[in-house]
């Protein structure tokens, strides 16, 4: 019989294995990494393309054209794109990122002779039909009116801004850019972003000769480059000098916050002991910001840190939204959870929770093969390679209390962070 008093053994996490992705180099230089795992005839495919460089008289170039990918070809309607795709059982979507777009595809193994012809027209000939482009500009003015009715949009916005300017990272379109948008321009850019020498092809699931057979024949040598080769260097980032924003909502019952500051990538060697860091600071549920300002106080209901890493830059940010009569309160708080953590060790038993909480998360987010694909992404697109998961792992088996003192005097300057606040302050 099972004895319920005794707790389930558990062991600490020694190695995580990743799935190894193989590697195809199609004559065109598009580069296609396959990952071949799992039961299901059900494979992912992502053709991933670097954005072209931001242009701040054009700014919304990058995303709209994107966006509009699946509003229609020279062959194909919008919405004959979303009824081939739905005949067929499979997901289409695609999306703008900082740093690169992404169109993907779900579909059954059985139905890619049908479905990837769909992708190939999206990606080689998309026509932005101006009717299609009234109603995508239309529609965005509409989303971004309702969007600024919302403290924590204006404070995202405007910190973005603050700490990343005049760069793709900083964007923060108005109405007015939206009415910008040519079918020209977008033309050009499509012609200049969608070729296969600034494409990677991820391809996840169950994979046989047959699938890899049908993807290099379709993005192979019939996918041709263009005369000029995509542009996707980006201006150096100018932050603003000014670091705090207040913008006053005097009938807002919440007030939202936000502060942070830039700081380094995935690519340096201090990133994975700062994200321990982090995760004490306000990256899970049993962080000290939550304990604080949400417990303790009760002026929140949530309050969380994060970083991002992004290939030009990376930053560290502290999100909430509190009661506006207990602001600048909130504020206070905040700043004095960040000295402490430079002026006082961390207890070795909160540093081990955390080490186990972090591992464990990665270990619980590697579910499937498309979890696996996204590890690899990860740090493919920062130029690294699967020692890094190694490195992470065993930096945070080794952490200790005083480097993450060290590490809170290096990165977290209170007085240097840009802090935006938009409703009572």
């Amino acid at each position: 019989m099972l004895d319920r008093t005794l707790a389930p053994h558990f062991g600490a996490i020694e190695h995580i294995k990743l799935v190894e992705p193989g590697h195809i180099k199609l004559p065109n230089g598009c580069n296609l990494y396959y990952f071949n795992s799992g039961e299901q005839d059900l494979v992912r495919i992502e053709w991933v393309f670097g954005n072209l460089r931001f242009n701040p008289a054009k700014p919304l170039l990058n995303s709209a054209v994107v966006t509009m990918l699946t509003e229609g070809t020279s062959k194909l309607s919008a919405s004959q794109i979303a009824d081939q795709i739905d005949f067929y059982g499979a997901f289409l979507q695609s999306e703008f990122g900082y740093d690169n777009s992404i169109v993907t595809l779900y579909s059954l193994s059985k139905h890619l002779g049908s479905t990837l012809p769909v992708i190939k027209d999206m990606v080689t000939d998309s026509v932005f039909p101006e009717s299609e482009l009234e109603t995508y500009v239309r529609n965005q003015q509409q989303k971004l009116q309702v969007s600024l009715q919302k403290n924590d949009v204006v404070a995202r916005r405007t910190f973005n801004k603050a700490m990343n300017g005049d760069s793709l990272y900083g964007l923060a379109a108005d109405a007015a850019d939206y009415q910008q948008l040519q079918r020209e321009d977008m033309l050009v850019h499509f012609k200049q972003m969608f070729q296969p020498s600034n494409c990677t092809i991820f391809l996840a699931g169950k994979i046989d000769d047959s699938i890899l057979k049908l993807i290099t024949d379709a993005f192979g040598d019939s996918w041709a480059n263009g005369e000029e080769a995509a542009d996707t260097t980006q201006p150096e980032i100018s932050s603003a000098d000014e670091h705090f924003y207040y913008i006053e909502k005097p009938d807002a019952i919440q007030s939202a916050i936000r502060i942070g500051s830039r700081i380094i990538n995935r690519n340096h060697p201090d990133f994975p002991a700062l994200q321990v860091l982090n995760t004490i600071l306000g990256g899970y549920f049993g962080s000290r910001l939550m304990a604080n300002i949400r417990e303790d106080k009760g002026y929140t209901y949530g309050i969380g840190s994060g970083m991002t890493s992004l290939k030009h830059c990376g930053s560290i940010f502290i999100a909430t939204e509190v009661g506006a009569d207990v602001c600048k309160d909130a504020l206070s708080e905040i700043e004095k959870e960040i000295n402490r953590l430079k002026t006082e060790l961390v207890p070795q038993e909160e540093l081990d929770l955390v080490r186990n909480y972090m591992l464990g998360s990665l270990l619980g987010s590697l579910e499937n093969v498309f979890s696996h694909a996204d590890k690899f992404k990860n740090v493919y697109f920062s130029g690294l390679d699967y020692s890094y998961y190694d490195r992470y792992t065993n930096v945070i088996k080794a952490v200790t209390p005083q480097d993450i003192l060290d590490l809170a005097n290096k990165y977290l300057d209170f007085d240097k962070m840009y802090k935006v606040i938009v409703g009572k302050y």
